[in-house]
């Protein structure tokens, strides 16, 4: 797995992120707002992805271009969290099937679960049709996965 030292770090297959709540991620109350905790997540898919050597950019730039796009969230919000928490974003791809990457995801204070979620996100063309997952994708995901593509 790469390094990058602003991209968490992995704890077996799962990964770990961490993230400070700002004054930009809550509502009037100091609470943070919803929309934040759904960047959380991204942040955590996203720089899981980064770790395993998978880019973004290099997707896209690719001579067949892949991007991602989430089909479904489902999050179950728990406990607020206010602003200047520390917190965890934990990623655990679970599976791929056809196009569809299978994702759960929870957020952190400490040993306080604030939040969960249920993510299928599908490899695309720069078109948006659903494209199956190249073979250099696959073998950079296979080690986070817990059934085998």
């Amino acid at each position: 797995m790469n390094e990058h030292p602003s991209a968490g770090r992995f704890d077996g297959r799962e990964h770990r992120l961490a993230v400070r709540v700002y004054y930009e991620d809550t509502d009037f109350t100091g609470v943070v707002y919803h929309a934040a905790y759904v960047r959380y997540f991204e942040r955590g898919r996203s720089d899981c992805l980064r770790l395993a050597g998978v880019h973004h950019g290099e997707l896209a730039a690719d001579e067949r271009p892949t991007a991602f796009a989430v089909t479904r969230l489902e999050v179950d919000f728990l406990k607020a969290s206010h602003i200047d928490d520390a917190l965890e974003v934990r990623t655990l791809y679970e599976r791929v099937r056809g196009a569809r990457l299978f994702v759960s995801q929870s957020i952190w204070r400490g040993e306080t679960l604030i939040a969960t979620a249920e993510v299928v996100a599908a490899c695309i063309d720069l078109a948006g049709r659903a494209r199956k997952p190249s073979k250099a994708l696959l073998d950079a995901v296979a080690p986070l996965l817990a059934e085998a593509p």
